[in-house]
């Protein structure tokens, strides 16, 4: 971790409308594991965290490639993950190698699972779900961007799509990330492809280049719950997650359709840009 940063990892398990993530990780104010699901977030402030070869241990907590153990107050279990399923290169592409306010990395798009958590006394069983696990450092999240991820599918896929106001030597421009595992095959889209933005707005994605074209239409169902957020290695920011959002999302190559996929399962962020431009895009 670079000083004054922060870094934080985002392990999201998923049985249907049963999600529940976790965020370990620590930042100048000290170490942490949030938690959210569809009935809310909470905030657990832990001892220290480390990470190494064996995982991410987080107070009593232990997330790693094999699964994860949690052992916090009014939430305990085990979960088991199976083959993680990792992109075939670095999520930033080129930008990895320039100084970033944050980095994004893609740890697997989707695993199977077994196992179950007990929270509040209630058993959630999650053998037979999806997990996905991502990771983010840096010193601050964007000051504006979205965030959408979803494995809550008919057909095997899994989304990632991140844009976002990405400052870079005293200019600014909007970028962007997307992942598609769909069958077993991956499709990219980003800025350093080539890609561009059509539309990205805060219910509406659409990205081209190299022959495809992606459409999403998504639709929280309420304003999702609070997370802390770093902003100059201090987590003293707030956004919100819905881990249940209505979406819709589209995928053509060189014209011919791909898949046509829903879900009202999906996980949203979406942060407006402060200035207030007339669009409503990043």
């Amino acid at each position: 971790m670079r000083n004054k940063g922060f870094e934080g990892w985002y392990f999201k398990h998923q049985s249907g409308s049963d999600v529940v993530a976790f965020i370990p990780g620590r930042a100048e104010s000290g170490a942490f594991v949030q938690m959210i699901c569809a009935d809310g977030s909470r905030q657990f402030e832990v001892p220290e965290l480390s990470a190494g070869p064996e995982g991410i241990r987080a107070g009593r907590c232990l997330f790693s490639r094999e699964g994860c153990v949690i052992d916090l107050p009014g939430v305990s279990g085990e979960i088991r993950y199976g083959k993680l399923t990792p992109l075939k290169s670095d999520i930033m592409g080129p930008f990895r190698f320039f100084p970033m306010e944050c980095r994004h990395g893609v740890i697997s798009m989707a695993h199977t699972m077994s196992g179950s958590l007990v929270i509040d006394g209630v058993r959630h069983d999650f053998s037979g779900g999806k997990g996905y696990i991502e990771k983010d450092s840096g010193i601050s999240f964007p000051s504006a961007y979205l965030w959408l991820q979803c494995g809550d599918f008919q057909e095997p896929c899994s989304i990632l799509v991140s844009c976002a106001r990405i400052p870079l030597c005293g200019l600014s421009f909007r970028g962007f990330i997307c992942a598609v595992v769909f069958r077993g095959r991956e499709y990219r889209l980003a800025t350093y492809t080539g890609a561009r933005v059509c539309a990205a707005g805060a219910e509406h994605v659409c990205l081209a280049g190299s022959g495809l074209l992606l459409e999403v239409d998504v639709k929280p169902s309420e304003k999702g719950h609070e997370l802390r957020s770093p902003v100059c290695g201090q987590m003293t920011g707030i956004i919100r997650e819905s881990s249940s959002a209505a979406l819709r999302a589209r995928l053509w190559e060189n014209g011919e359709p791909v898949f046509d996929l829903r879900s009202a399962n999906a996980s949203y962020e979406y942060v407006p840009d402060r200035l207030g431009k007339s669009t409503g895009e990043i």
